[in-house]
């Protein structure tokens, strides 16, 4: 018998390790965890006592977000609350005013015509008249500010009695307002060919005294009120009021003659007085009238009212060119292609002081016009301008314009990229043919 532990096992000593060499720690000892309570047990108590009495409660995150909601619940109802009080409180003050409000827009009624101060009598009374009837001596409404009140202004009368129930503020006219020249055109004195002495001309009229007036006052003289472009038709002058437009930094104001005729009596005079009311309001500014020939006819006896209503805006325009009021910085130009046919009180020294003559281009100036159509044009190597530069045809400014213009055109139909010769040649027969004979008969047969 072998020896060893009785029944044959090995029974581990300690600190004996295993055969598989595993190493287990022995566990430390941890004393018992204290009492909950100490003392005497209590009792549950019973009763009312216990029902009122209220339990332990520690509060967690979602109670402290709850109570922050509830308060801003509060805070808003609070706000509510008072708002409701002072809606209460001001809807009688609200009311009184809307009643006190219906019972002047009652007195005034609704102002159903147009009209102008003439005079002022008193605080509470002036003269007014319409376009549709006499003159009144009406009164003015209390609430109307009598600080802007003054004689020629447009006022808002009462459809009924005319009383003077409003001002209007915006006292410019529409037309004159579309007649300012908000963007500068591109046309510059580069692209005039020719007409040196009549560029120089209009700058000493026009842009010199606007931009250097010492000049006029230290050699004692006083600039011109206006000038006149005249000459044939294409000849440049309307091309050289746009490179005065654009040359120039003052006001541009451009009209047509013809628009200054009016549909109804008086509307044209004052159309006119409204233009020049307004250059001065803007001044430095340049009037320019173009189509003069429009209004500017000689006098004579008419007998339409028509005629009558012209004359009578010519004359007013007479009055604002050289009348008991001073232009100051308000140069006006005129233009028309028939001189000889104005009133001679348009033309005489005081109203316009220079008369600038356009005449057909000479050699020299076709040249340098054709260069400037022809610059931006791809021209074959056959292309001889001189030929038509040296040729005895009476050509304008806008005879040689709408002869590059209709050259180029024939090249396109072809649908070539470079203009000839030939394509110059057709375009000269076809302009001046148009010119001088006009539309061929039978075409509209």
């Amino acid at each position: 018998m072998g020896q060893g532990t009785p029944g044959g096992l090995n029974r581990g000593l300690p600190g004996d390790r295993k055969a598989d060499g595993s190493d287990k720690k022995e566990k430390k000892f941890e004393p018992a965890a204290p009492p909950a309570r100490v003392g005497r047990k209590q009792r549950k108590q019973k009763g009312p006592e216990a029902a009122a009495r209220l339990p332990t409660v520690t509060p967690l995150t979602k109670c402290k977000l709850r109570l922050l909601k509830l308060e801003r619940v509060k805070d808003y109802l609070l706000m509510e609350e008072e708002f409701v009080t002072n809606q209460e409180r001001l809807k009688p003050q609200e009311e009184k005013a809307e009643e006190d409000r219906s019972k002047v827009d009652d007195l005034r009624g609704s102002p159903m015509s147009v009209g102008n101060l003439e005079e002022l009598i008193d605080e509470n009374h002036a003269i007014v008249s319409s376009s549709v009837g006499p003159e009144y001596y009406v009164g003015i409404l209390s609430f109307v500010d009598k600080d802007q009140l003054e004689p020629g202004c447009a006022i808002l009368m009462h459809n009924k009695v005319l009383s003077v129930v409003g001002l209007l503020q915006d006292e410019v006219d529409p037309m004159v307002s579309v007649m300012k020249v908000e963007k500068a055109p591109l046309e510059s004195y580069a692209d005039i060919g020719g007409l040196d002495a009549q560029i120089q001309e209009i700058k000493e009229a026009v842009e010199l005294p606007l931009t250097h007036p010492e000049l006029y006052e230290d050699i004692g003289i006083k600039p011109p009120k206006g000038v006149i472009l005249y000459g044939e038709p294409g000849t440049g002058k309307t091309l050289l009021a746009k490179a005065v437009a654009n040359s120039t930094s003052a006001t541009f104001l451009r009209v047509v003659g013809s628009e200054l005729i009016q549909k109804y009596l008086g509307d044209g005079p004052k159309l006119v007085r409204e233009l020049f009311r307004v250059a001065d309001d803007l001044s430095p500014s340049i009037v320019f009238i173009d189509e003069i020939d429009a209004i500017g006819t000689k006098r004579y006896d008419a007998h339409s009212g028509g005629e009558r209503e012209i004359q009578r805006t010519m004359l007013e325009l007479l009055n604002q060119l050289d009348g008991f009021d001073s232009r100051g910085d308000v140069k006006v130009i005129l233009a028309t292609n028939r001189i000889e046919s104005l009133d001679p009180a348009l033309l005489r020294p005081g109203r316009i002081d220079r008369k600038i003559e356009f005449p057909l281009p000479d050699i020299k100036t076709r040249r340098r016009i054709f260069q400037i159509h022809t610059s931006r044009m791809t021209l074959a190597d056959d292309v001889n301008l001189e030929e038509f530069v040296m040729t005895k045809d009476e050509f304008s400014g806008a005879d040689i314009k709408a002869i590059c213009t209709e050259a180029g055109l024939l090249a396109l139909r072809e649908r070539r990229m470079k203009v000839t010769h030939v394509d110059f040649k057709k375009a000269k027969e076809k302009v001046m043919f148009k010119k001088k004979e006009g539309v061929p008969e039978g075409l509209y047969m």
